[in-house]
């Protein structure tokens, strides 16, 4: 083997600098598309394949996975003769700049091809939609790196560096995309703005390539002067790189399902915590990347280990101090955004170290590199959907957390011991380690008692609640009262009693006064199990199919002994699955009535049953005269939407009743079928009772067409004449509201 100074054909040295700065500018901005298409694309991947967990799971799979094979795709071009990064790098931009610009027309076209298709094929399929995309910027980052590694001589530094400018350009581009462009802009917009920095990215590599910025790249067999060997097995620090992917992703996904919670699944909370995570780890990777340029290999290992006990005391104080904090919003969710940053700045050190450790500075760094990373995306693919999936149904937050605390310290122990040290030194580190795990267990287990009641209520909660459901679909809490939260926001309560009417139950009993026969009803949502019950125990109704995306609300209903009749009955049929994907993979499924309790309009996703997009799909599943009934928490966009969409409807209390044909309210049939409810052999209103018949006389007056409780479409158009319609394009009130914008 040659060794040289600097490699053949490098401008003077003191240009390095320059090249420098060159390459970790375009790197940065390379960084900002590159996240914006991932929170567009999975975005619009989740409208067409649904956003239940195991749809969100192959989405970010897919994704990471791509990202993967794109670095080994990346790391096999950087070992090839004559090799131009730069010109590569421009040629990578634009290519992902024309694929950006007809991706979300190609993602919808695939999704009408593909809806009658299983969950694995739409796996495939998902895969095959951003596999090109995705090898393209995961091929980046050895390439550069080995052009990096040429100038510098230092690989730790190199890994470090560009991960640390391309991890922050995400995380701005992530906070850039919460707080403007989706709000302002659309997914549309925010695509056209993604290919417009891809094109002055590109341009921009090609520039510098074409003045003499890039040198040729070394040929096989040359390498640096200042190469030193690798201290640490290939074999294993991939395997702690799978080890550290694995936690890290586990970590995130922990992170955002607790702050989820904590802000009642605010897309705007999402933001910024992904935010916050991201530029983490791009700080961590920095740091670890000066780490490695100024120690030596055992100093850095052992600063390396150091930092993951770090990560531990960040995250034992995580849950303790939120639950803490909880009756003052703001200072929990400033903490819980710190605590994630610090958590992901110490795991984001730990693929920089490990390329200083088993990666030599030479001609092949960059297919090291590729496979170190590739490593590293396997684990964290491996989390997605073990954490995501499988755990989150065994394991609630506070069992998560120590989960995480003692993998983390067993990753630390294994780095630590893994160099030459003396006895006392590695005591002394497993002193401190194991200590740090057992105050962690115990800070938990005395400080976040009541931890789901306190960052619900916005209180310290002195009681605790009635049962909590902890899935891979989310947390569903019970209070003392039979009120039902999903996600940490009002869900429903146990109660079909019209005459006691707490929770608004006589929107589900109003169906026979818009609708003579409604025989075929479909409901999208389950939550209590009251509106389920009530509709299948309409006289008119022969068949109620409910689609719901969390099962832990069949296991809450089955202890209720009210509403718990409607999972034995014979006119139901209970679905697990996206309300939006079954739809649309059941072109052939009609019914007289569809109705949607929906969420709040603010929260994330929220807008799938709200869209202009939505109504018309519902329209192709609605028989002649079939109405459309459903909740708009009050949002006037939504309602508007709704009469824009419609030919004919009304809004009342929260609710909007809609048609393509006139709506037959008659008053005399309804009265009939109040009188003739029955729940479980009970009747609802008994006809010798003056009290039920005057509740019965009171509901016929209130809910006259022309009274004051309905507005009409033509009036209420008029009363919103300025407020747009909510589109998938738009997404509603999801990235506006908590900005204060509506």
């Amino acid at each position: 083997m040659t060794t040289i100074e600097l490699p053949a054909a490098s401008p003077p040295q003191a240009a390095a600098p320059a090249r420098i700065r060159t390459l970790c500018i375009l790197f940065f901005f390379s960084g900002f598309p590159a996240l914006i298409y991932q929170l567009t694309w999975q975005r619009s991947l989740f409208r067409i394949f649904g956003v239940n967990t195991e749809s969100v799971t192959i989405v970010v799979t897919a994704f990471m996975l791509g990202l993967g094979l794109g670095s080994l795709a990346g790391g096999w071009l950087s070992k090839r003769d004559n090799i131009k990064p730069l010109l590569l790098l421009g040629t990578i931009e634009l290519a992902t700049a024309a694929f950006g610009l007809v991706s979300l027309s190609v993602f919808d076209l695939v999704g009408r091809l593909t809806s009658d298709m299983s969950l694995p094929a739409i796996a495939a399929i998902n895969l095959l939609l951003v596999l090109l995309p995705t090898l393209m910027m995961g091929a980046t980052l050895p390439i550069l790196v080995s052009y990096l590694v040429r100038i510098s001589g230092q690989i730790g530094s190199a890994v470090g560096t560009l991960y640390f400018v391309n991890t922050l350009g995400a995380g701005a581009a992530c906070l850039m995309s919460g707080v403007l462009i989706f709000p302002f802009l659309g997914m549309h917009s925010a695509i056209m703005i993604a290919a417009g920095l891809n094109i002055t990215v590109g341009l921009g590599a090609i520039a510098a390539h074409v003045i003499g910025r890039a040198p040729a790249a070394a040929s096989p067999g040359v390498s640096i002067h200042r190469t030193a060997a690798p201290v640490l097995g290939m074999g294993f620090v991939s395997a702690l790189a799978v080890a550290g992917g694995f936690i890290s992703l586990s970590y995130e996904i922990y992170l955002f399902r607790t702050i989820s919670f904590a802000s009642g699944s605010s897309s705007l909370a999402f933001a910024i915590t992904l935010c916050s995570f991201l530029i983490g780890i791009a700080v961590g990777a920095q740091h670890a990347g000066q780490v490695c340029e100024t120690r030596s290999a055992k100093d850095a290992i052992a600063r390396a280990a150091m930092d993951l006990v770090w990560a531990n005391g960040f995250a034992a104080a995580f849950l303790p101090l939120i639950a803490q904090l909880a009756s003052n919003v703001a200072a929990m969710m400033i903490v819980a955004v710190i605590a994630t940053y610090l958590i992901a700045r110490q795991w984001g050190a730990l693929l920089p170290y490990l390329s200083q450790f088993g990666i030599a500075a030479d001609a092949g760094a960059g297919q090291q590199t590729a496979l170190l990373y590739f490593s590293n995306i396997v684990g964290c693919a491996t989390g997605a959907v073990l954490t995501g999936f499988v755990l989150t149904d065994y394991f609630g937050l506070k069992q998560m957390a120590v989960l995480l605390l003692i993998a983390g310290t067993l990753c630390a122990l294994v780095l630590a011991y893994s160099y030459p040290a003396t006895r006392r030194e590695r005591l002394r580190f497993g002193v401190i380690a194991t200590s740090v795990l057992v105050l962690g267990i115990a800070a938990n287990a005395l400080f976040a008692q009541r931890l789901l009641e306190n960052l619900q209520s916005k209180s310290i909660a002195d009681h605790d609640f009635a049962r909590v459901v902890e899935n891979h679909s989310g947390i569903i809490t019970i209070d003392t009262e039979g009120t039902v939260f999903g996600n940490g926001m009002y869900d429903g309560a146990f109660n079909t009693d019209v005459k006691h009417d707490r929770n608004g139950i006589i929107r589900p009993y109003t169906l026979s006064l818009f609708h003579g026969a409604p025989r075929d009803v479909l409901m999208i949502g389950l939550a209590s199990g009251s509106w389920a019950q009530v509709i299948a125990n309409n006289p008119d109704v022969a068949s109620l199919t409910v689609v719901e995306i969390n099962r832990g609300y069949l296991q809450i209903i089955a202890a209720q002994d009210d509403v718990k009749s409607v999972l034995n009955n014979p006119k139901v049929r209970i679905i697990e699955d996206d309300g939006r994907r079954w739809l649309t993979h059941h072109p052939e499924a009609h019914f007289d009535a569809v109705v949607v309790n929906a969420t709040w309009h603010f929260r994330a996703n929220a807008s799938n049953l709200l869209s202009s997009e939505f109504m018309e799909l519902v329209k192709r599943h609605l028989n002649e005269g079939g109405i459309y009934l459903y909740n708009t928490t009050n949002s006037r966009r939504a309602q508007r939407t709704a009469c824009v969409a419609f030919a004919h409807g009304a809004h009342f209390l929260n609710h909007m009743v809609v048609s393509q044909s006139p709506i037959d309210w008659n008053h005399a049939r309804w009265r009939r079928t109040l009188e003739a409810y029955r729940i479980d052999g009970k009747p609802e209103f008994a006809a010798g009772n003056a009290a039920d018949q005057a509740v019965l006389d009171r509901l016929m007056t209130d809910y006259r067409e022309d009274g004051p409780m309905f507005e009409q479409c033509p009036q209420l158009l008029s009363a919103t004449e300025g407020e747009t319609p909510i589109t998938d394009d738009n997404m509603g009130t999801e990235w506006r509201y908590f900005l204060g914008l509506e």
